[in-house]
């Protein structure tokens, strides 16, 4: 095998494995065929509450916003997702300057789209576990043991998701505020044995 022949074949499979990154695309499409999906669902529960608010009683009206709620959170879990990951992943959306460019998009990585997942997620068991408790009668002892114990587990795994983003992105901000203080205390040093000499 010629150096030419090598490298040709080095920069082809190159080329190829990077545009296996388009293989994603679809998946992302197919997040936002089911972001429509919640949104006929959102409306249907809407419809549902509006048409029969006289005749339900309040506990029931909460647990159908509470719904709601839960529907509109999932949802923004879907945006994150096709956004943040087609942003990450796929390719870049160049949306700079755009009036509508979420906030959370100028900063957003791997480990920050992690994190931001984990969050939501701690959001939507939180709605889950409010429902739970509002309609206990129809819950038993153990189902509402298991669902607080779930999610304990999700607030534990984004405090360590958070952690793990916090040492991985920040440790040579940190290292050159070290450097940078032993350099100002030999810089105080010497400056003190100038003063001295003079």
């Amino acid at each position: 095998m010629t150096p030419q022949y090598g490298n040709g074949f080095r920069t082809t499979l190159s080329s190829l494995i990077f545009l296996s990154r388009w293989l994603q695309a679809p998946l992302y499409l197919g997040l936002i065929l089911a972001q429509g999906v919640y949104v006929w669902v959102f409306l249907k529960e809407l419809w549902h509450l509006v048409g029969h608010a006289h005749s339900i009683k309040e506990q029931e009206i909460m647990l159908i916003v509470l719904g709601l709620i839960d529907v509109v959170m999932i949802a923004n879990l879907l945006i994150m997702v096709i956004i943040g990951g087609y942003e990450t992943f796929v390719s870049r959306l160049d949306l700079d300057g755009h009036p509508d460019q979420p906030e959370w998009l100028s900063h957003v990585n791997a480990g920050v789209l992690k994190v931001k997942l984990a969050t939501a997620l701690i959001g939507i068991s939180s709605i889950h576990l409010l429902k739970s408790f509002i309609d206990a009668n129809s819950k038993t002892l153990h189902e509402l043991f298991w669902q607080t114990g779930i999610h304990f587990t999700f607030l534990i795994s984004a405090l360590v998701l958070a952690w793990i983003d916090k040492l991985t992105s920040h440790p040579a901000a940190h290292g050159n505020g070290v450097e940078k203080g032993k350099g100002n205390g030999n810089g105080g040093q010497v400056h003190g044995a100038d003063k001295a000499g003079a």
